[in-house]
């Protein structure tokens, strides 16, 4: 009976996270993503910016035909220059949602599988085996993490104290109950090592 409920979790979650190798018999307990708030934080800095770059455009349309005593040449050099760097703002906005959007951390009853994007053209796969697992906590640093309950995981290994961490997440604390019962479920061989 438990290998047939073990097959259907393993199915179940090969299914929705093909994105991930499971082994045989291994499911997915929890899929951790970075808080919308961190998006929020990104596009707020852009539309900062888009809105300095507004108030020198009209300064620049407001002044009459030449505002800052320039030819008519270098006026229309400086419009192109302030709707290229519009168009910059919405393409590092885009970029900066996909590098943001690309980061997961997956618990499954077996291992803890973090894939990262620090950058556009980065990114990077670390497994740890559950067994692997020494320390797992949270740390919430700045007003921001403790207004929006944000804070950072951060899972230590046995032997070369290597730390994992995975910021802007959402409740931490919640997390780690979960990936602290899953550790502690491993390391002593529970028979209940399955998701409720």
């Amino acid at each position: 009976m438990k290998s047939d409920l073990a097959k259907i979790h393993h199915a179940r979650s090969a299914k929705e996270y093909p994105e991930i190798d499971l082994e045989d018999n291994e499911w997915v307990v929890l899929h951790i993503i970075r808080s919308k708030i961190g998006l929020l934080l990104i596009w707020a800095g852009e539309f900062a910016g888009a809105g300095l770059l507004t108030i020198a455009l009209i300064m620049l349309l407001a002044g009459g035909p030449n505002p800052l005593g320039l030819n008519s040449s270098a006026v229309g050099y400086l419009y192109i220059i302030i709707f290229a760097l519009y168009a910059l703002l919405i393409i590092s906005g885009i970029i900066g949602t996909i590098v943001y959007k690309s980061n997961h951390l997956y618990i499954t009853n077996r291992r803890t599988i973090q894939k990262s994007r620090p950058s556009l053209f980065v990114n990077s796969t670390n497994i740890i085996d559950l067994q692997s697992i020494e320390d797992v906590s949270f740390r919430q640093a700045g007003l921001l993490d403790y207004i929006f309950k944000l804070g950072t995981i951060r899972m230590s290994t046995v032997g070369d104290e290597t730390t994992y961490t995975f910021t802007m997440v959402d409740t931490p604390r919640d997390e780690i109950k979960t990936i602290s019962s899953l550790v502690y479920k491993t390391k002593t061989n529970d028979p209940k090592n399955t998701p409720s």
